[in-house]
């Protein structure tokens, strides 16, 4: 259960065909399962190139479908960023080491865990879910002392997924299961918001009868005003007759997949009447300092990029130039900057993974390339994952000035941590290997430092 944020979003980034059953995701134990290929699954010097053109596909195989390309990695456009280019991280010069957490055999049981960082500098911290019912405690853990401060039971069996940590309030949200004779499926849900206040130390639930269900896979994007953006399904793609086709590396490559759209809504997390449709058909959605940014869709691939002032309203968009064959997997923004992880295709020599980093008017800062990465923006920086066997571990891209460096040299296969607020990077490490033996011990270790 402490790898279901992993879970649902590797169900979230599926085909039709290779969707995870919800209900089999949160019965399923804990054993990491990464997004389609390599999920967001998100920092290197910096080398202009000009995009080299490399068709996507390469014939038919016999049996009558397209075969993906088998040749080299093509190039992105612009400024171009590797892994190799990353300087090692030093505690006390690049950041501050301030906690860290240790669950030894999670193949056994559940643990606990750092799940955010609150504004003022307080770390969530969970204990399970535990036992038949799911049972989950959360204190507020003060990393300087240590002390824990319990918070009062929530009475919440599905998994819970914090989306807003502040001074005054914290807002953790999760899925309930919908009819189908009300439009739910396996992967819609009715969402909750569950808002703790600080002061009055009580819980409060809201739900919206307002609301469509929504996309059980997606965690809700906060939004100005405090309010989360939250995506009805519209369209779904397919894969193509017969199935995706076969990469050089013998898994199925769905580079350049159709993609999916959504409905947007948004809700107060404290009103149960205030549900309102944004009226827009939206990718993914995410919110730099003054303005909405959107892709026409996600999970396949994206040629649109939307832009809109939050001050003025104005509008525009663009091409965001990202490749023949690259997915959108995951999508957010930092400061000024728009920040777009991608999986575009598998070749002779490689992936080709890639986490652009965009202005507002489209102008590509960098895209960061390698075989097996993925991308995430928490923090106000762009952390970088890899799991390509000679370069795994974390990395932080600082978009400002462009410092590149490598926090560790692995990564953990569990799905860990949660949002922080500015200044705050949180990682994790191995412990012991993973393998297919379930008596196996293989755990994390969860490091959270304030970055200089």
């Amino acid at each position: 259960m402490n790898q279901m944020r992993a879970r649902l979003e590797e169900a979230a980034a599926t085909p039709p065909a290779d969707d995870l059953d919800l209900a089999a995701v949160l019965a399923g134990g804990r054993r990491a399962v990464r997004r389609r290929r390599t999920r967001l699954a998100g920092g290197l010097a910096v080398v202009a190139v000009g995009a080299v053109a490399v068709g996507s596909l390469a014939g038919q195989g016999v049996d009558g479908r397209d075969a993906p390309a088998a040749s080299a990695v093509p190039r992105p456009e612009g400024p171009v960023t590797r892994l190799s280019d990353a300087v090692p991280a030093k505690s006390g010069v690049d950041y501050d080491l301030l906690a860290k957490y240790t669950n030894h055999d999670l193949n056994r049981d559940n643990g606990q865990y750092y799940d955010g960082v609150t504004t003022d500098g307080l770390i969530l911290f969970r204990d399970g879910p535990h036992g038949a019912h799911n049972k989950v405690r959360y204190a507020l853990l003060d990393p300087a002392t240590g002390k824990k401060d319990w918070l009062p039971g929530l009475d919440e069996q599905e998994q819970l997924w914090p989306v807003d940590l502040g001074a005054e309030r914290l807002v953790l949200t999760s899925f309930g299961v919908v009819d189908p004779a009300d439009g739910g499926n396996d992967l819609s849900g009715s969402l909750r918001a569950h808002v703790y206040d600080r002061a009055s130390r009580t819980w409060t639930t809201t739900t919206w009868a307002g609301l469509p269900p929504v996309h059980s896979g997606r965690v809700p994007v906060l939004g100005p005003q405090g309010r989360l953006y939250v995506g009805v399904p519209a369209t779904q793609g397919s894969p193509p007759p017969g199935g995706w086709p076969t990469g050089p590396d013998g898994e199925a490559d769905d580079a350049g997949a159709e993609g999916e759209t959504y409905d947007l809504w948004s809700v107060s997390p404290t009103d149960p009447a205030d549900a309102r449709d944004e009226h827009l058909r939206v990718g993914a959605v995410a919110f730099t300092d003054d303005a909405m940014v959107w892709s026409a869709a996600t999970n396949g691939k994206n040629d649109r990029i939307h832009v809109r002032d939050l001050a003025t309203g104005a509008e525009h968009d663009f091409d965001p130039r990202s490749g023949k064959r690259c997915n959108l997997l995951s999508f957010g923004a930092v400061g000024d900057r728009i920040v777009a992880s991608e999986y575009c295709g598998t070749y002779d020599d490689g992936r080709d993974d890639r986490v652009q980093v965009l202005t507002t008017d489209g102008e590509p800062v960098t895209t960061i390339q390698g075989d097996g990465i993925d991308g995430t923006v928490n923090g106000g920086l762009v952390q970088v994952t890899s799991y390509a066997r000679k370069a795994a571990g974390s990395y932080v891209y600082e978009p400002d000035t462009g410092r590149f460096v490598r926090l560790s040299d692995g990564v953990s296969s569990w799905g860990l941590g949660g949002p922080t607020p500015p200044g705050y990077v949180l990682w994790h490490t191995p412990v012991g290997e993973m393998s297919d033996d379930p008596d196996a011990v293989a755990g994390a270790t969860q490091w959270l430092a304030r970055w200089r």
